[in-house]
């Protein structure tokens, strides 16, 4: 490849023989390392048009990136065109029809920050720079979701740039068998994302930051945390959506967290909580703050970086006490080389399951929760990776499905873990939409006829 070919670009081209090249490769999982061809930062739509048809005719894949916090990296790769759209970052409002339009580069904290000022919260993810396209085309989990939905339930329209160059628009109202898709199973699949328009939620003064601490809990009381947690979250309150946690670390051992929002007051918090706090040790902290302020705090908990491997499973039932006990000991031991080893279970429920599971391609919407189970390492990624496998082998075997936004390369079937039975309709889409693959990465649609793939007996076809 010539490198006056990338004179063809437009944006800012950054290819390997630039200073800054090592550093702009990097995705925030840094046990991921792909070395792209060449990073295009796109300013505009017309960039990312001239991006998609320069990667057809030089025969070059692409990735699409806007924070680079795919767990598994697949927004980039090695020989490859990133598409990087974290220069195209402007927001705007229209009170009066109650939207938010952002564009496809814009992160969680930016956002934040500019629906704060004007009163409203908004149902994002919790690290503040995941992109905000690639959080809600997954689906989009965060600690507001039992309150305010999913952040694709709230998607009202998608500018998009497809295989052929050509922007379109997919609503309810336009190419409605698109944006069926995109709402669960839209990151990377089908074009670039330019702009997303979401619904408003209504404008909150204050809202609850719950935190539960457990210091020096055992297996045994991580295991009855667990069950506890369970039947809580059957009956918890829509207005609160908590992540619990029960970790291993090597600063602190073994030990168990819960975190997240309430929308009310801290004295209605406090009751309804009260369930997670009676296990004996305790320690929890309820502050009434601005919903900024609040995920603010949440959000300087992540570091700029790290090294990890990790997998995710849909709950969709009760554990018995025996159960419970191997979950909680599949974190006893962390592997070598790791520092904090974890089960994280992200509360479902609530708005989430007020949704019909056909309505968008987010297909788990009657689970309980989502588990994810990860280990953060300094050295001895292959150890770190084969103790993460050996311990989802028995995660799989007592759940169903995965999360696409925490993905796992070593799904053996990842279509159907992903996407239930809506797989059938998702090719369907792909086909139409991508019909020469363009817009392809591991574990993409495109790839659902590959080794391992059966089509579910039950499909949803378009209607």
């Amino acid at each position: 490849m010539n490198i006056c070919n990338f004179n063809e670009l437009t944006g800012r081209v950054v290819t390997p023989d630039d200073p800054l090249y090592q550093e702009l490769r990097q995705v925030y999982n840094r046990s991921i390392q792909k070395c792209p061809l060449a990073i295009v930062f796109c300013q505009n739509p017309t960039d990312v048009s001239n991006a998609v048809l320069w990667s057809g005719r030089h025969d070059v894949p692409l990735r699409i990136r806007n924070g680079g916090h795919n767990y598994e990296g697949y927004s980039t790769g090695n020989g490859v065109l990133d598409i990087d759209l974290s220069e195209m970052n402007q927001i705007s409002i229209d009170e009066e029809a109650h939207l938010l339009t952002v564009q496809g580069g814009v992160k969680n904290r930016q956002l934040y920050d500019f629906v704060s000022s004007k009163g409203y919260p908004f149902p994002g993810g919790t690290c503040p720079t995941v992109g905000v396209s690639g959080y809600a085309l997954g689906g989009g989990w965060g600690l507001s979701c039992r309150c305010l939905g999913l952040g694709c339930d709230s998607l009202t329209e998608i500018r998009m740039v497809n295989f052929e160059g050509n922007i379109l628009t997919a609503s309810l109202q336009e190419n409605a068998d698109l944006f069926w898709a995109c709402r669960g199973a839209g990151g990377g699949n089908f074009g670039v994302i330019v702009s997303m328009t979401f619904r408003l939620p209504r404008k909150v003064n204050k809202v609850t930051l719950v935190e539960i601490r457990y210091p020096h809990a055992d297996t045994e009381k991580q295991s009855f945390f667990l069950q506890t947690w369970q039947e809580w979250l059957k009956d918890a309150d829509p207005r609160i959506t908590l992540v619990s946690r029960i970790y291993n670390s090597l600063e602190e051992g073994l030990a168990i967290l819960a975190r997240g929002i309430f929308y009310g007051p801290p004295e209605e918090a406090l009751g309804i909580i009260t369930p997670l706090t009676e296990l004996g040790g305790a320690k929890y902290n309820l502050k009434y703050l601005t919903f900024l302020e609040a995920i603010t705090i949440i959000g300087d908990f992540y570091p700029p970086f790290e090294k990890f491997k990790s997998a995710s499973r849909f709950i969709l039932r009760d554990f018995n006490s025996c159960e419970c006990l191997k979950i909680a000991g599949l974190i006893k031991e962390r592997p070598r080389g790791s520092v904090y080893a974890s089960l994280s279970f992200y509360a479902l429920g609530g708005r989430v399951s007020e949704v019909p599971a056909d309505e968008t391609a987010f297909y788990y919407r009657n689970a309980r929760y989502i588990t994810w189970l990860n280990t953060v390492f300094e050295e001895c990624k292959c150890e770190n990776a084969a103790w993460v496998a050996e311990k989802f082998s028995y995660l799989k075997s007592v759940t169903k499905g995965s999360y696409v936004n925490f993905p796992y390369g070593g799904l053996p079937c990842f279509p159907e873990e992903y996407y239930g039975t809506h797989v059938c309709r998702l090719k369907m889409v792909k086909e139409k939409y991508d019909p020469l693959n363009i817009f392809t990465f591991p574990q993409g649609i495109d790839e659902f006829h590959g080794p391992g793939f059966t089509a579910p007996k039950c499909c949803n076809l378009p209607r």
